[in-house]
């Protein structure tokens, strides 16, 4: 029998640079759910730890943990391999358009700071010349 990788919520904590307390509220609101040592310690596997990255990365770019829990059900869902595969383009087809609108929101946004940059650039060039033409 081959020993799986287990990981302490220290070392998960360390990891990903969040508190131990946050991992601890990812297993009561069921996106977790580690294995127990002897000593009462909670021991987190690969499939543990890989949904943590994904609740974090959802976190990361606003995906609320409701919609983490639905993705990370349809992948534990016991079903049949194309019901799952339909359920999962269901989801996706309903999040890929709020996925397009945030993602036009934020080249919006790159190109106003661009401007605005630019703007500071020609700004600051012009205050350096009428400062060098001042000097004499």
């Amino acid at each position: 029998m081959s020993k799986e990788a287990l990981y302490s919520i220290s070392e998960l904590a360390a990891e990903f640079s969040i508190s131990t307390r946050t991992i601890r509220y990812y297993e009561e609101k069921g996106l977790l759910d580690p294995c127990r040592s002897p000593g009462n310690y909670r021991l987190y596997t690969r499939r543990d730890r890989t949904r943590l990255k994904l609740i974090l990365r959802g976190k990361q770019f606003g995906v609320s943990l409701d919609e983490v829990a639905e993705l990370i059900g349809l992948a534990e869902t016991d079903m049949g391999e194309v019901e799952q595969i339909r359920k999962t383009l269901t989801y996706i087809d309903r999040r890929q358009p709020e996925i397009a609108r945030r993602i036009g929101e934020l080249r919006r946004l790159y190109e106003d700071i661009e401007e605005i940059r630019r703007n500071c650039l020609i700004r600051l060039s012009t205050l350096g010349d009428q400062e060098a033409g001042g000097k004499g």
